[in-house]
């Protein structure tokens, strides 16, 4: 039997030191409330506090077998909760433990921190698909 796997590794500069410990602190205290949810709000992802305790760097990545839609609601709820502006985004990579077809790929999300929503991603997998269709000139 083959295990399968989202993996990614990214970071998000929340803007000060004190909205790094905050965003650690929402992290934990929702942690702690999904224990006893049928849908878990940050499972699938780790975070950590870089350069603490001066950074304001978070180190988002996944803890095992990654949720990359989990990480995208809680980036955007981070957007909301401290007036983050910008573009930011991150990859994954989707591996498995076996060699399987259409078991290996990745894509990329981005995300607009003052729009509070995603603006765009893809997926390697489709683009490849696309391309050997000649649906795509680009990739």
């Amino acid at each position: 039997m083959a295990d399968y796997f989202t993996h990614f590794s990214c970071l998000l500069d929340v803007g000060t030191p004190d909205k790094a410990a905050r965003a650690l602190a929402l992290f934990h205290d929702l942690r702690a409330a999904d224990q006893d949810a049928d849908d878990p709000e940050v499972a699938g992802f780790d975070l950590v506090r870089r350069d603490a305790p001066e950074g304001s760097i978070l180190w988002i990545h996944d803890d095992g077998n990654g949720d990359v839609e989990a990480v995208i609601r809680f980036v955007l709820r981070l957007a909301d909760d401290f007036d983050l502006t910008g573009l930011w985004g991150f990859q994954y990579a989707l591996t498995c433990s076996r060699p399987r077809l259409d078991a290996f790929g990745g894509g990329a999300h981005v995300i607009d921190l003052g729009a509070r929503k995603s603006i765009g991603w893809t997926s390697s997998q489709e683009r490849l698909a696309a391309a050997l269709n000649g649906e795509d000139a680009d990739a």
